[in-house]
């Protein structure tokens, strides 16, 4: 097996002096929702003519990272070698990663006077690597917070090590970061009094997606589900609401999850497997694919499905998945949580569901049924014209300052609103 590329000397070519540092623990740069938030971020936080280094520690999941992943001209990648030992070398090796990342600096020629802050999700902030950066980086340092668990979620409930890890986390971010990212105005609700804080939902880079071209609605309806649901994505409700559609209707619905196995999809969500046999032929299961597949998946689909209960994560959170398909040109069909009623209206960007029931998305299916070529190419252009209100470049001056240090951020939940707009942020 081909080991990764390590960190080394950055390419003396790129575009410009490093002014950011950017943490990740990854499948960067595209594996993933979370490597998507970062590299979006900090593309958005990076000058003209300037660089972002990413030190990504590869997640010791079995996976190898590309040998020469595609990258923006302005961001430069160090990837750090992964554990070889057991458990206990593993853990150690997290343990020392703020070491490993100077370490892997020093080797690439980047100063401690070349930067201008220093950013990474609240997933990797602890104690050791505030300290480590603090006395050695000493840049402003921002944490992204991009979800809040709560207990019911976990089997042990408050006793769930997860689930204690993330609050002191939390705690830690609320109390010794120099400044929070928030993706969502709840989460604003809980650093916002203590810290700087700016909203900034899950970014797109529109340039990346092509027209959709879906076929005409007169040959059916196709519907995209893409993640892994687990619990926070209620697809048995989805199934059931196709099942609820007299059989006419039914017939006319095709269903594609992206992301899960038919196994997988029994086991790991909340689907009833007589569901799965009722709707065999209706329902196609990709797997896990590449993001190119993702991409053409939502320019083949109508609509793409989302519906989440609404209960205290779900409204912290933001499903980078709205964003991704409103760029692609594919609405959404979905119930509102978190910030979603921002930029989705009903018949405008998608359709919106009264809530989280079966009988809410038979009512929607029943209103995407009714629609025709026109109105749904309607439909796709708003989608399309949402999309830039997510688009990293109306980000750029906002994210830029307030991670080095510049702006003030949204201070009061009142202000949010104007953090969150296009006009504003641009």
């Amino acid at each position: 097996m081909s080991q990764p590329p390590v960190a080394g000397p950055l390419d003396p070519a790129g575009p410009g002096t490093p002014r950011l540092l950017a943490l990740a623990a990854y499948r960067f740069p595209h594996g993933d929702a979370m490597s998507n938030r970062l590299l979006h971020l900090a593309r958005s936080a990076t000058p003209p003519g300037a660089t972002v280094v990413v030190v990504n520690d590869w997640p010791a999941d079995g996976t190898r990272p590309p040998v020469d992943p595609p990258l923006p001209a302005e961001v430069q990648l160090l990837t750090l070698p992964p554990s070889t030992g057991g458990k206990v070398a593993r853990w150690w090796h997290r343990q020392r990663r703020p070491l490993r990342v100077l370490a892997a600096l020093r080797r690439a020629g980047v100063r401690r006077g070349d930067l201008d802050g220093v950013l990474l999700p609240l997933g990797l902030w602890n104690l050791t690597t505030w300290v480590v950066l603090r006395l050695v980086v000493r840049r402003p340092i921002t944490v992204d917070v991009m979800e809040r668990h709560d207990a019911p979620q976990f089997s042990l409930g408050r006793l769930s090590p997860h689930f204690v890890r993330h609050r002191w986390q939390a705690l830690l971010a609320a109390r010794l970061a120099d400044r929070i990212i928030a993706i969502s105005t709840a989460l604003h609700g809980d650093f916002g009094h203590r810290r700087p804080t700016l909203v900034v939902p899950p970014q797109v880079d529109c340039a990346n997606y092509a027209s959709p071209a879906p076929p005409s609605l007169e040959g059916g309806l196709r519907l995209l589900y893409a993640g892994t649901a687990g619990a926070k994505d209620l697809l048995a409700v989805v199934v059931e609401g196709i099942r609820q559609l007299p059989a006419a209707e039914r017939d006319r619905v095709r269903l594609t999850i992206a992301g899960m196995t038919r196994d997988q999809a029994a086991e790991l969500s909340d689907l009833d497997a007589h569901g799965l046999v009722d709707l065999a032929g209706q329902i196609t299961y990709l797997g896990r694919v590449p993001r190119e597949r993702i991409l053409a998946e939502l320019g083949g689909a109508h609509f793409s499905v989302l519906v989440r209960p609404d209960v205290g994560y779900s409204r912290a959170g933001f499903p980078s998945k709205v964003p991704e398909s409103l760029a692609a040109g594919c609405p959404v069909l979905l119930n509102h949580t978190s910030d979603l009623a921002r930029y989705v209206t009903e018949g405008r960007e998608g359709l919106v569901l009264a809530g989280p029931t079966p009988d809410d998305v038979h009512d929607g299916l029943l209103r995407a049924l009714a629609l025709d070529d026109d109105e749904w190419r309607r439909m796709s252009q708003a989608a399309r014209d949402r999309a830039r209100d997510f688009d990293y470049r109306s980000w750029t001056p906002a994210v830029r300052d307030f991670i080095a240090g510049a702006g003030r951020g949204s201070g009061t939940a009142n202000s949010v609103s104007e953090a969150n707009s296009a006009t504003v942020s641009r």
